[in-house]
C-alpha cells in the first residue's frame, strides 16, 4: 500500500513539474520576442453563433516600449501610439490623448476614438499578453512547437471583462476558454484565445463566443515611424 501511495505521489509530482516546465518555456519564448529589437503582428477576430467580429488590429512595438497600433472598427481605422503608460490617438481633430479622445461627443457611444480610449487603457502587446495569460492556465500541455491549455474561470472572466473594474465592471457567468501559443525558434510566433460567457451589462445580457488570433512578424525589420503630433501627446 506505502508503495503504491509513493508511486502515486511521484506521478503527481512529476505531472506538477511537467506543467511548470512547459509554462517557464512559454514564458522564455514570450520574453525573447519581447526582448527583439521590434516586431510585428496582426489579430483577428471571429464571434461564434452568428455574432460580430470587431476588425483586425495591427499593431508594431519596439524594445523600449513604443507601440503603433492601426484598429480597424466598422467603417474606420483608428490609429494610436502608445509609450511608458501613455497614449495618442489619431481623431478628426488631430492627434489626443487618451484622456482628451475619452471625453470626445462626436459620435457618441460609438465614437471609435473613445473607444480606442477605452481599449489602450488595458491593452498589452503579444509578448506581454502571453506572459500574462500562462498564469492563467490550469495546465499547459506541448504538442510539438504548439502549447495548449484551459483558461481558469477567472481568467476567462478577466478577457470578458475586457479589463472592465469597480463600478465599471460587467457581470460574467459561464465564464470559459482556451489558449494556444506557437513557439519557432525559441520565439512565439502565433497565439490564439477563445473565450465564451454571458456578460451582463446595465443595457442587458449578452452571449459571447469569441476567438482571437494573433500572429506575429518582421521580427527585428520592422520600422516604427511616430507622427510629431502625435510624440507632443505623449511627451
Amino acid at each position: 500500500m506505502k508503495k503504491l501511495m509513493l508511486v502515486g505521489m511521484a506521478a503527481v509530482m512529476a505531472t506538477c513539474w511537467l506543467a511548470a516546465d512547459t509554462k517557464d518555456e512559454v514564458k522564455s519564448a514570450a520574453k525573447k520576442l519581447a526582448d527583439a529589437d521590434c516586431y510585428s503582428w496582426k489579430s483577428t477576430t471571429e464571434m461564434g453563433a452568428g455574432g460580430r467580429g470587431g476588425g483586425p488590429t495591427e499593431g508594431k512595438v519596439l524594445k523600449d516600449g513604443t507601440t503603433c497600433l492601426a484598429m480597424v472598427r466598422g467603417d474606420a481605422t483608428v490609429e494610436a501610439v502608445l509609450k511608458s503608460g501613455k497614449a495618442a490617438i489619431k481623431t478628426a481633430d488631430g492627434w489626443k490623448t487618451a484622456a482628451e479622445a475619452a471625453q470626445d461627443d462626436g459620435g457618441g457611444q460609438r465614437n471609435p476614438a473613445r473607444m480606442a480610449a477605452r481599449m489602450v487603457q488595458n491593452f498589452k502587446a503579444p509578448a506581454a499578453q502571453v506572459a500574462d495569460l500562462v498564469d492563467k492556465v490550469k495546465e499547459l500541455k506541448k504538442d510539438g512547437d504548439v502549447y495548449a491549455g484551459e483558461l481558469t474561470e477567472e481568467g476567462a472572466k478577466a478577457q470578458l471583462m475586457f479589463g472592465g473594474r469597480g463600478g465599471n465592471a460587467p457581470e460574467v457567468s459561464g465564464a470559459q476558454g482556451g489558449v494556444k501559443v506557437w513557439v519557432k525558434d525559441g520565439m512565439v510566433c502565433k497565439v490564439e484565445l477563445k473565450v465564451k460567457g454571458k456578460v451582463s451589462r446595465q443595457s442587458g445580457d449578452v452571449e459571447i463566443d469569441r476567438t482571437t488570433t494573433t500572429e506575429i512578424k518582421d521580427v527585428g525589420t520592422t520600422k516604427v515611424e511616430v507622427p510629431e503630433d502625435a510624440k507632443k501627446k505623449l511627451s
